[in-house]
Protein backbone atom coordinates (compact mmCIF):
# COMPACT_ATOMS: atom_id res chain seq x y z
CA UNK A 1 0.00 0.00 0.00
CA UNK A 2 1.58 3.69 -1.12
CA UNK A 3 1.87 6.46 1.15
CA UNK A 4 -1.33 8.94 1.13
CA UNK A 5 -3.73 5.41 0.84
CA UNK A 6 -6.03 7.85 3.41
CA UNK A 7 -5.87 11.16 1.53
CA UNK A 8 -3.03 12.89 -0.84
CA UNK A 9 -2.51 16.43 0.16
CA UNK A 10 -1.16 18.25 -2.97
CA UNK A 11 0.69 21.38 -1.50
CA UNK A 12 1.95 24.93 -3.38
CA UNK A 13 3.98 26.65 -1.58
CA UNK A 14 7.06 29.87 -2.65
CA UNK A 15 10.25 28.55 -3.06
CA UNK A 16 11.48 30.37 0.00
CA UNK A 17 9.12 28.61 2.37
CA UNK A 18 11.06 26.37 4.96
CA UNK A 19 8.04 25.84 7.44
CA UNK A 20 4.87 24.83 5.92
CA UNK A 21 6.25 21.16 4.61
CA UNK A 22 7.41 20.54 8.16
CA UNK A 23 4.68 21.49 10.19
CA UNK A 24 2.47 19.95 8.00
CA UNK A 25 4.44 16.52 8.06
CA UNK A 26 3.88 16.88 12.48
CA UNK A 27 0.27 17.47 11.94
CA UNK A 28 -0.67 14.62 9.43
CA UNK A 29 -2.27 11.66 10.61
CA UNK A 30 -1.16 8.15 9.84
CA UNK A 31 -2.30 7.45 6.17
CA UNK A 32 -2.31 11.21 4.87
CA UNK A 33 0.83 12.39 2.93
CA UNK A 34 1.91 15.75 1.42
CA UNK A 35 3.55 16.23 -1.90
CA UNK A 36 4.84 19.94 -2.70
CA UNK A 37 5.33 22.07 -5.43
CA UNK A 38 7.54 25.52 -5.40
CA UNK A 39 6.72 28.90 -7.02
CA UNK A 40 9.32 31.55 -7.49
CA UNK A 41 9.53 34.14 -4.23
CA UNK A 42 12.31 36.08 -2.27
CA UNK A 43 10.34 38.95 -0.76
CA UNK A 44 7.24 38.79 1.33
CA UNK A 45 5.73 41.95 -0.38
CA UNK A 46 2.90 42.52 -2.28
CA UNK A 47 4.58 43.26 -5.95
CA UNK A 48 6.67 39.77 -5.44
CA UNK A 49 3.70 38.12 -4.43
CA UNK A 50 1.75 38.88 -7.50
CA UNK A 51 4.68 37.43 -9.65
CA UNK A 52 4.49 34.28 -8.08
CA UNK A 53 1.42 33.13 -8.65
CA UNK A 54 2.23 33.41 -12.59
CA UNK A 55 3.88 29.93 -11.40
CA UNK A 56 0.86 28.72 -10.05
CA UNK A 57 -0.65 26.80 -13.29
CA UNK A 58 2.72 24.91 -13.75
CA UNK A 59 2.77 23.77 -10.17
CA UNK A 60 -0.37 22.83 -9.93
CA UNK A 61 -0.41 20.48 -12.94
CA UNK A 62 2.68 18.73 -11.60
CA UNK A 63 0.90 18.20 -8.70
CA UNK A 64 -2.11 16.81 -10.95
CA UNK A 65 0.71 13.74 -11.97
CA UNK A 66 0.81 12.87 -8.31
CA UNK A 67 -2.70 11.79 -8.64
CA UNK A 68 -3.36 13.72 -5.48
CA UNK A 69 -6.97 14.02 -3.70
CA UNK A 70 -6.61 17.68 -2.56
CA UNK A 71 -4.90 21.11 -3.66
CA UNK A 72 -3.92 24.01 -1.19
CA UNK A 73 -2.23 27.29 -2.17
CA UNK A 74 -0.14 27.44 0.68
CA UNK A 75 0.71 31.40 1.48
CA UNK A 76 -1.58 33.50 3.28
CA UNK A 77 -1.14 37.15 1.79
CA UNK A 78 -0.15 35.35 -1.64
CA UNK A 79 -3.91 34.07 -1.55
CA UNK A 80 -5.79 37.37 -0.59
CA UNK A 81 -3.50 40.33 -1.54
CA UNK A 82 -5.92 41.29 -4.64
CA UNK A 83 -9.28 40.88 -2.52
CA UNK A 84 -11.92 37.88 -2.64
CA UNK A 85 -12.24 38.20 -6.26
CA UNK A 86 -8.84 37.51 -6.66
CA UNK A 87 -8.31 34.65 -4.19
CA UNK A 88 -11.54 33.07 -6.13
CA UNK A 89 -10.36 33.31 -9.65
CA UNK A 90 -6.51 32.13 -8.22
CA UNK A 91 -8.06 28.74 -6.90
CA UNK A 92 -10.16 28.27 -10.40
CA UNK A 93 -6.77 28.96 -12.02
CA UNK A 94 -5.60 26.23 -9.63
CA UNK A 95 -8.62 23.66 -10.08
CA UNK A 96 -8.42 23.94 -13.58
CA UNK A 97 -4.92 23.00 -14.25
CA UNK A 98 -4.11 20.56 -10.94
CA UNK A 99 -7.62 18.61 -11.92
CA UNK A 100 -8.54 18.38 -7.91
CA UNK A 101 -10.10 19.58 -5.29
CA UNK A 102 -8.58 23.17 -4.19
CA UNK A 103 -8.81 25.95 -1.97
CA UNK A 104 -6.19 28.34 -0.42
CA UNK A 105 -4.97 29.02 3.04
CA UNK A 106 -6.51 32.73 3.24
CA UNK A 107 -10.11 30.77 2.52
CA UNK A 108 -9.05 27.88 5.27
CA UNK A 109 -8.47 30.73 7.92
CA UNK A 110 -11.45 32.54 7.25
CA UNK A 111 -13.36 29.28 8.13
CA UNK A 112 -11.43 28.23 10.70
CA UNK A 113 -12.23 31.61 13.03
CA UNK A 114 -15.95 30.98 11.57
CA UNK A 115 -15.71 27.06 13.07
CA UNK A 116 -14.51 28.48 16.31
CA UNK A 117 -17.33 31.31 16.90
CA UNK A 118 -14.49 34.26 16.56
CA UNK A 119 -16.29 38.00 15.71
CA UNK A 120 -13.37 40.04 17.27
CA UNK A 121 -9.96 38.64 16.74
CA UNK A 122 -6.41 39.77 17.15
CA UNK A 123 -4.00 39.15 14.21
CA UNK A 124 -0.22 38.63 14.84
CA UNK A 125 2.23 38.75 11.56
CA UNK A 126 5.86 38.74 10.29
CA UNK A 127 5.01 40.60 7.60
CA UNK A 128 5.73 44.35 6.35
CA UNK A 129 2.83 46.97 7.01
CA UNK A 130 1.96 46.84 3.38
CA UNK A 131 1.00 43.31 3.46
CA UNK A 132 -0.24 43.70 7.14
CA UNK A 133 -3.08 46.55 5.44
CA UNK A 134 -3.99 43.88 2.88
CA UNK A 135 -4.54 41.09 5.25
CA UNK A 136 -6.72 43.52 7.74
CA UNK A 137 -9.00 44.40 4.70
CA UNK A 138 -9.55 40.76 3.53
CA UNK A 139 -10.35 39.74 6.95
CA UNK A 140 -12.74 42.94 7.42
CA UNK A 141 -14.26 42.17 4.06
CA UNK A 142 -15.21 38.73 5.89
CA UNK A 143 -16.78 40.17 8.68
CA UNK A 144 -14.50 40.17 11.40
CA UNK A 145 -13.24 42.97 13.82
CA UNK A 146 -9.50 42.89 13.88
CA UNK A 147 -9.25 44.70 17.34
CA UNK A 148 -5.20 44.83 16.80
CA UNK A 149 -2.44 43.61 14.59
CA UNK A 150 1.15 44.32 14.78
CA UNK A 151 4.08 42.56 12.13
CA UNK A 152 7.75 42.44 12.63
CA UNK A 153 8.53 44.07 9.27
CA UNK A 154 10.61 41.40 7.83
CA UNK A 155 10.65 41.06 4.16
CA UNK A 156 13.40 38.66 2.99
CA UNK A 157 10.95 34.66 3.72
CA UNK A 158 14.07 33.17 4.60
CA UNK A 159 13.98 35.41 7.25
CA UNK A 160 10.26 34.18 8.36
CA UNK A 161 11.47 31.10 8.21
CA UNK A 162 14.08 31.53 10.72
CA UNK A 163 11.89 33.22 13.69
CA UNK A 164 12.26 30.66 16.28
CA UNK A 165 8.44 29.40 18.15
CA UNK A 166 9.04 31.65 20.38
CA UNK A 167 8.69 34.92 18.11
CA UNK A 168 5.20 34.07 17.30
CA UNK A 169 4.05 33.68 20.98
CA UNK A 170 5.88 36.68 21.93
CA UNK A 171 4.23 38.19 19.39
CA UNK A 172 0.76 36.90 20.14
CA UNK A 173 0.97 38.29 23.27
CA UNK A 174 1.93 41.71 22.33
CA UNK A 175 -1.06 42.17 20.25
CA UNK A 176 -3.79 40.20 22.75
CA UNK A 177 -6.99 42.10 23.76
CA UNK A 178 -9.31 40.43 26.65
CA UNK A 179 -12.27 41.43 24.29
CA UNK A 180 -10.54 39.08 21.40
CA UNK A 181 -12.72 36.04 21.05
CA UNK A 182 -9.66 34.41 19.36
CA UNK A 183 -5.92 34.59 18.24
CA UNK A 184 -4.65 34.87 14.87
CA UNK A 185 -0.89 34.37 13.39
CA UNK A 186 -0.54 34.46 10.11
CA UNK A 187 2.15 33.36 7.38
CA UNK A 188 3.16 29.46 6.55
CA UNK A 189 6.37 30.34 6.58
CA UNK A 190 6.67 31.33 10.54
CA UNK A 191 6.79 28.49 12.44
CA UNK A 192 3.68 28.24 15.41
CA UNK A 193 2.14 25.22 15.59
CA UNK A 194 4.94 24.35 19.34
CA UNK A 195 2.78 27.34 20.96
CA UNK A 196 -0.46 26.70 20.06
CA UNK A 197 -1.71 25.04 23.31
CA UNK A 198 0.73 27.12 25.69
CA UNK A 199 -1.57 29.98 24.38
CA UNK A 200 -5.07 28.79 24.61
CA UNK A 201 -3.89 27.80 27.85
CA UNK A 202 -2.62 31.44 28.85
CA UNK A 203 -5.31 33.43 27.13
CA UNK A 204 -8.03 31.22 27.56
CA UNK A 205 -9.28 31.53 23.37
CA UNK A 206 -8.66 29.41 20.79
CA UNK A 207 -6.04 30.14 18.05
CA UNK A 208 -5.92 29.90 14.56
CA UNK A 209 -2.40 29.38 12.79
CA UNK A 210 -1.81 29.22 8.84
CA UNK A 211 -1.00 26.47 8.97
CA UNK A 212 -2.72 24.84 11.23
CA UNK A 213 -5.97 26.14 9.69
CA UNK A 214 -4.83 25.00 6.09
CA UNK A 215 -4.79 21.10 8.17
CA UNK A 216 -7.43 21.52 9.51
CA UNK A 217 -9.20 22.19 6.02
CA UNK A 218 -7.39 19.78 3.92
CA UNK A 219 -8.83 17.28 6.71
CA UNK A 220 -12.14 17.79 6.72
CA UNK A 221 -12.37 18.30 2.74
CA UNK A 222 -10.81 15.46 2.64
CA UNK A 223 -13.17 13.30 4.99
CA UNK A 224 -10.27 12.78 7.71
CA UNK A 225 -12.34 13.08 10.47
CA UNK A 226 -9.59 11.47 12.93
CA UNK A 227 -8.78 14.17 15.85
CA UNK A 228 -5.27 15.68 16.01
CA UNK A 229 -4.01 16.63 19.63
CA UNK A 230 -1.23 19.28 20.91
CA UNK A 231 -1.75 21.92 18.10
CA UNK A 232 -5.11 23.21 19.60
CA UNK A 233 -8.92 23.32 19.94
CA UNK A 234 -9.26 23.37 15.77
CA UNK A 235 -7.71 19.74 15.35
CA UNK A 236 -8.56 18.44 18.46
CA UNK A 237 -12.63 19.63 18.73
CA UNK A 238 -13.45 20.75 15.28
CA UNK A 239 -12.70 17.58 12.48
Amino acid sequence: MGYGWRLRIGLIVPSSNTTMESEFYMMAPEGVSIHTARMLLREARAEALREMSKDVERAASLLSTAAVDVILYGCTTGSLLGGCEWEKELMERVQRSGKALSFSTATAVVDALKELGAEKIVVATPYIEELNALEKHFLESHGFKVLEMRGLGLLRNLDIGREPPSTAYRLAREVFRPEADAIFISCTNLRTIEVIEALEADFARPVVTSNQASMWKVLRVGGVGERVFGYGRLLEECL
